[in-house]
């Protein structure tokens, strides 16, 4: 899989943007806030509906404009497919295939496969839970595609269950006598969706643990071990009320990683936690269980990294997570069809001591399409280089 071409309409900096792209390597050079980043991040929007650099899609429509509007011709397998979206602020995405307009935006996911290098993967190590929450979503989604529905119907319920736990609590607090036959209702709701989620993720996780001991040691030059764990919620929720999913006492511990993968256990623990936290709940307007409360754990050998690894090491694992994902993306396995994705690494070399860089550089290299911005032609490691694009005040030009 590669982009052939890329063209942006008032996304970002660039009113409007045309370039032709190759297989193997690209660099896009240019000083900073010149938009380079601008160009890579519009592909890795495309492939997960996400940006590596903030949250709201407002900030990807250029000052003035209405909307921005991504489109990428995907070469897959000697196919050409155009993929199109169509980015309005505050309002939902709307997108099209080889011209074709799809009914869903979400419909669009697994088209384009990116692996995303960038300096805020170090907060996959050092920041909090969200980040790793979402970077399993982000892949699980370029896996399998129906899980962007699964994830978009889980978040709409746990807000709309967050409201009414609120105003029950409110309702508490005035004395008024509360009738919880409506948080029933978003209770099986949360539990369906949640399931899903869980059980995909600790496969997800469950897939990657040797990808990433692998990646890790050939970062690293080997020296500790990579590891990972999903911690669920629902287990520490039935630890804190001393029961077990089948109602016997549990006990402190990792949770079982084969009981976790069946949606369908995973559910009933979840209803069954919801139910021993409910008053908790109410008191609080929170939901305290489910896959938004999990956490992905890393370890280096016995140690948390968070908290306990170098910054070298925590760069090596970050960039242990991404080779991982995309080791997972191409192989030939269960998940989905197989499909090498386009690697994006947005002004990570600069980031890197020599070893790291000629490290990375090493494995990436065979890749069938490497994406590079840097400040500086001599950011980019020698054995990386190739075609090259200037950019300097949102004007890309192709110079080699």
């Amino acid at each position: 899989m590669y982009v052939s071409d890329l063209a942006l309409t008032d996304f970002r900096s660039y009113p409007e943007v045309l370039l032709a792209l190759d297989p193997g390597v690209t660099a896009f050079v240019g000083p900073n806030g010149q938009g380079k980043t601008n160009l890579v991040e519009s592909l890795g929007y495309l492939a997960t509906f996400s940006s590596h650099r903030v949250s709201a899609d407002a900030a990807l429509v250029r000052a003035g404009a209405q909307r921005a509007i991504i489109q990428a011709k995907v070469v897959r397998d000697g196919r050409s497919s155009l993929l199109e979206l169509e980015v309005v602020a505050g309002k939902a995405n709307r997108a099209r295939f080889n011209r074709s307009p799809l009914p869903r935006a979400r419909d669009l996911a697994g088209r384009l496969r990116t692996v995303l290098f960038a300096p805020e993967d170090l907060s996959l190590v050092k920041g909090d839970p969200e980040g790793r929450r979402r970077f399993l979503d982000e892949l699980l989604v370029l896996l399998s595609p129906k899980l962007a529905a699964v994830r978009s119907d889980y978040e709409r319920v746990i807000r709309q269950r967050n409201a009414l736990l609120k105003s029950a609590g409110t309702q508490r607090r005035s004395g008024t006598k509360l009738d919880l036959r409506t948080l029933d209702v978003w209770d099986d709701k949360a539990a369906v969706a949640g399931a899903q989620l869980v059980a995909a993720r600790v496969q997800l996780v469950n897939a990657l643990r040797p990808h990433l001991a692998h990646a890790y040691t050939q970062v690293s030059s080997g020296q500790s071990e990579a590891r990972m764990l999903y911690r669920a919620s629902v287990d520490r929720a039935m630890v804190s009320t001393g029961r077990s999913a089948a109602g016997r006492p549990a006990e402190p511990g990792p949770e079982d990683p084969e009981a976790l993968t069946d949606a369908g256990v995973v559910e009933a623990r979840l209803l069954e936690a919801m139910a021993h936290l409910r008053g908790k709940e109410i008191e609080r307007g929170v939901s305290m269980v489910g896959p938004h409360r999990d956490e992905l754990e890393l370890y280096l050998d016995d140690l948390p990294a968070k908290g306990y690894a170098s910054h070298g090491e925590s760069w090596s694992l970050a960039l242990g997570l991404r080779l991982a994902s995309y080791e997972l993306l191409k192989a030939d396995d269960d998940w989905h069809e197989s499909s090498e994705p386009v690697l994006i690494l947005d002004d990570v070399f600069a980031e890197l001591d020599t070893r790291r860089r000629d490290r990375l550089a090493e494995l990436i290299a065979p890749a069938e399409q490497v994406l590079i911005t840097a400040a500086v032609a001599e950011d980019v490691p020698e054995v990386l280089e190739g075609a090259r694009v200037d950019v300097m005040g949102s004007v890309a030009t192709r110079v080699r």
